[in-house]
Order: structure tokens, then C-alpha cells, then sequence
């Protein structure tokens, strides 16, 4: 059952576009034909290195049971803010409550169960992982990537000094692994500063990266805080290259946001409020933070009328997956559709007259919806006809 529009108030400089009042369903086939997203490959993750059998020269790829989920390993030293990442993206932890949690002391493996389950193992900062004691191949063997978080607030030279060691074995022994750097805690610092710090972090990885013979190292930089969205948006790019076959799911949003004006359109995980697809438009910071509070507003909602009362009687056929949208004063409207226990659609819609056209938005929003499942659907069926 849909719910009903509500009204809040936000502040926003309306960029009036034309809503084409166009139907998508044609569109889609051409999408649903040559999907070839694995939902097997989305739960291995594409970068894997060798099993344990393998020397650690050895560069062939393990193939993984049908089970296996592709893993994040959060790395840094101690302090530097891992597990307070880990609790506020994966746990909905508040901000603030994180400055009670104690620093790590082991291996912390998170089993996160999405739309896509994966592993998040948050690893203590004291830990020499690149002695002879520790085996390489237990801690990056099957990784997906791995996520270095800096503390910009604290003396980062020896965290970089470590970064820059491990990236070397990582590019000699797992080339395929995506290196992702954290350089967190920036809320305390101002623009300058922040500005001069990210670049002097930058430059000094590049530059030993550089003399040790890696030019094109997969290493990606990120500027991120707890008390902010920018922690959820780095994630996003995090995961996502975690899934094999992205650009069709980007071209199937692309086709809706064409065909329906909406200004901008992420495919969310509930759980995390992490997008893991959206339209090729840039991002707006502002727009992504007011479609993720509305997640929380829908879920809020959908938690107090959930109940299934003893004596309610379905009246007709229902509909399973939440509607809703939100009018703003500024005639903004905000658009979320449910598309399945994991993944909701969310967009942004800055022209007026799509209020009258809600039915026709509803439409293309279930066309997508369909295309989506056909694309998860017919790919497990050509992977076990492969497997036959």
C-alpha cells in the first residue's frame, strides 16, 4: 500500500526541467537482453587472488564456492577511526556514541547481509601483518578491497610510511585489489587546511609508488567524516566496483531518469543507505543526503504500520513494495519505490508538474523494477545452465 505524501520542509534552488510524459518499456528490452550481471559473481566479488595451495608469486584466481562473499578489509593505525566507520555505515550507529568504543584489539570479521552479503574485517593497527608469522594469503587472498583509513587530524607520516609498505606487497603478490584511502576526520579541519592535507598525502604515495615502478597503481582517495555523508558516498564508489557489469545497471537508471525528468536517481541498499548504482549525472551532495534522510522516514513509517492485525482484511490485490514521495515547498518532489527487500529506488524530480504524473512515473518505476529482476533472475539461470 502506498504511503500517503508528506510534507517537509527543505531548502533547495529549483531547477525546473520538462517531464517527458514518455513510457519506458520498450526501452528496457534492450537492457534485459544483454544483462549479464552474476548475482554469484556479485556475492564472490570480481578480484580474488589464489587458495592457499598457491605460492604467493602465483597470480591465477580461486574460484570460490557459490557461498563465498566478496570481503572489505578495513586497515590503518590505532585511533585512525575504523571501527567508528564500521559502526555508523554498517550499524547505524550515532556519530556521537562512537567516541565510547574501545580500540581493537583482534580481527573483527562483520558479516553484512544486503542485497549483496559480504564481509567487513576490521583490523587491529598494531599488527605487523607483513612479518613472516602472518600468511599473506589468509589476509588477502580473497580480498575485494582494501580500505586504509588516516587520521588528517594526527601526524599521518607514519601512517602513510605503513600505507606505502603494504601497498607494495599488495601490488606484487594481489595486483587485482583496489586500494582505497580513508582520509578521515576532516570535519575539524577547515578548507585550507584540508585541501593541503589531501594533496600532501596524495603526493607522498605517489611519489614512493612512483619510484618503485608503479605509475598506474589502483589507489583511489577519499575525503570522509562520521558526522557527514561523505563516509556513506566513499563506500558507494567502494562497492560498486565490487559488482560486476555496473555500467548496466547504470544504463537502465540512465533510460528511466532520460524517459521520467528526474534530475537525479539512486538505486539504494536499505540497510546501509549505501547507493550502489545511480545515473551517470554528477552527484550532488545535498540531493544524496536528502534522498538517504527520506530512506530513514519511509523505514520509520514502514515499521509503525507494518503490523499485521488479527482482524485486518486485505481489500483487492496489494501491492508488496512501499511508494511514497514528498513534496517540498519549493515544489521539489522526492520519489522512492521499493524494488525489493534490499533495494529501493530513489529520485529527485525538480519540475512541478509531476505531481499530475505520478501515475505515469509509478509505471516506468515498475518497468525498471521488472528489468532489474529480470536481470538478477536470468543470470542465475544462465549460470546454472552453465554449471549443467
Amino acid at each position: 500500500m502506498p504511503f500517503p505524501p508528506v510534507r517537509r520542509s527543505q531548502s533547495e534552488d529549483p531547477d525546473r526541467d520538462h517531464l517527458p510524459n514518455t513510457y519506458i518499456s520498450s526501452t528496457f528490452s534492450t537492457y534485459k537482453t544483454s544483462a549479464q550481471l552474476s548475482l554469484e559473481k556479485l556475492l564472490q566479488g570480481p578480484n580474488h587472488g589464489g587458495g592457499s595451495t598457491q605460492p604467493r608469486s602465483a597470480l591465477i584466481p580461486n574460484t570460490q564456492a557459490r557461498d563465498a562473499k566478496p570481503r572489505l578489509l578495513l586497515m590503518g593505525l590505532r585511533r585512525s577511526g575504523k571501527s567508528s566507520i564500521a559502526s555508523v555505515v554498517f550499524h547505524k550507529m550515532p556519530p556521537n556514541e562512537t567516541l565510547f568504543l574501545e580500540s581493537t584489539t583482534r580481527i573483527q570479521k562483520d558479516s553484512i547481509h544486503s542485497f549483496m552479503d559480504f564481509q567487513v574485517w576490521d583490523f587491529p593497527g598494531q599488527l605487523e601483518y607483513l612479518e613472516p608469522s602472518f600468511d599473506l594469503e589468509d589476509i588477502f587472498g580473497s580480498l575485494g578491497a582494501l580500505v586504509w583509513v588516516i587520521d588528517a587530524q594526527d601526524d599521518y607520516l607514519d601512517s602513510v610510511a605503513r600505507l606505502n609498505r603494504t601497498i607494495l606487497t599488495v601490488q606484487q603478490y594481489y595486483p587485482g585489489i583496489n586500494i582505497e584511502v580513508f582520509i578521515h576526520k576532516v570535519d575539524g579541519l577547515s578548507d585550507e587546511y584540508r585541501t593541503d592535507t589531501f594533496q600532501d598525502i596524495v603526493q607522498r604515495i605517489s611519489d614512493e609508488l612512483s619510484d618503485a615502478g608503479y605509475e598506474n597503481a589502483p589507489v583511489h582517495y577519499y575525503l570522509t567524516s562520521i558526522y557527514d555523508y561523505s563516509v556513506f558516498e566513499a563506500f558507494s564508489k567502494v562497492i560498486q566496483k565490487l559488482i560486476p557489469n555496473l555500467s548496466t545497471l547504470e544504463n537502465l537508471i540512465n533510460t528511466l531518469a532520460n524517459n521520467c525528468g528526474f534530475e537525479k536517481t539512486y538505486l539504494f541498499d536499505v540497510l546501509s543507505k549505501i547507493y550502489i548504482a545511480s545515473d551517470t549525472r554528477p552527484v550532488d551532495m545535498a540531493c544524496y543526503e536528502m534522498c538517504s534522510d527520506y530512506i530513514d522516514v519511509i523505514v520509520d513509517i514502514s515499521e509503525l504500520y507494518s503490523w499485521d492485525h488479527p482482524d485486518r482484511r486485505p481489500k483487492g490485490e496489494q501491492i508488496q513494495e512501499a511508494e511514497s514521495h514528498v513534496v517540498l515547498h519549493d515544489e521539489t518532489m522526492i520519489h522512492l519505490m521499493e524494488m525489493n527487500k534490499y533495494l529501493c529506488l530513489v529520485s529527485v524530480i525538480r519540475n512541478p508538474e509531476a505531481k499530475e504524473k505520478r501515475g505515469l512515473i509509478d509505471m516506468n518505476c515498475r518497468t525498471f523494477q521488472d528489468a532489474l529482476n529480470d536481470v538478477f533472475s536470468r543470470s542465475w539461470e544462465q549460470e546454472e545452465q552453465g554449471n549443467a
